[in-house]
C-alpha cells in the first residue's frame, strides 16, 4: 500500500459522510458529492477519520487495488475538501480588447474572434468576474472545476509572441522573439 494512502483523512464538523458497499457520499455546505470504490479498496470510519483500506485475501489483494489505494484516498479527499471549502481557478485575460462577463448561468467572452463566445456554464459551478479581464471559476468537484477552467482556456490559449489569451492566474508562458529579416 502506498504511504499516501496510509495518512488519515480528517472530516471537518458540518460535513456527513455515508458509506456504502462500492460508493461514498459526502454532503457538505457547499453541495452534495458521491464517488465510486474501486473492486478491492474499502473506506473505513473511526469517529471524524476516514481511512483507506485494501480487502480482499491477506496475503494478494491485487496489484490493481495497491496501485490504486494512494489515489483513491486522493479523490475522497478531494470529495471532502470540495463539499466543505470548494475549489476555485483563477483565469486572467490580456489582450486589446478581449474581456469577459459573467451572465447568471453563462459566460460571454469577447476573444477578437467576429462573434462574441458564450459559454454555457454546467451544473455545479458558478463564475464570477471580478473585473473584466479576471475570471474566477468556482465549485465543490475538484475535477468539474479545472475542466470548466481548461474549456474556457481552450478559447483562445495564449500564444508565445505577443502573450495575447486567456491563461490561469500563476501561469508563466514563454515568449518567443519575432522573426528577424
Amino acid at each position: 500500500m502506498s504511504r499516501i494512502a496510509k495518512t488519515p483523512i480528517s472530516v471537518p464538523s458540518g460535513v456527513e459522510v455515508k458509506i456504502a458497499a462500492r460508493s461514498v457520499t459526502a454532503k457538505g455546505p457547499k453541495g452534495e458529492l458521491s464517488l465510486d470504490l474501486l473492486p478491492g479498496i474499502g473506506l473505513v470510519r473511526e469517529d471524524d477519520v476516514l481511512m483507506v483500506s485494501i480487502t480482499g485475501p491477506a496475503k494478494n489483494p491485487g496489484k490493481r487495488a495497491l496501485a490504486m489505494s494512494g489515489t483513491t484516498r486522493a479523490l475522497v479527499y478531494n470529495l471532502i475538501h470540495g463539499v466543505s471549502r470548494g475549489f476555485e481557478k483563477k483565469l486572467s485575460i490580456s489582450g486589446v480588447g478581449y474581456r469577459a462577463q459573467a451572465q447568471g448561468a453563462t459566460l460571454n467572452l469577447s476573444l477578437g474572434f467576429s462573434h462574441p463566445v458564450v459559454y454555457q456554464l454546467p451544473q455545479g459551478v458558478s463564475v464570477e468576474t471580478p473585473s473584466q479581464t479576471e475570471i474566477v471559476v468556482r465549485g465543490a468537484s475538484k475535477q468539474q472545476v479545472g475542466q470548466v477552467a481548461a474549456e474556457i482556456r481552450g478559447f483562445r490559449p495564449p500564444e508565445p509572441y505577443k502573450g495575447k489569451g486567456i491563461r490561469y492566474a500563476n501561469e508563466h508562458v514563454r515568449r518567443k522573439q519575432a522573426k528577424k529579416k
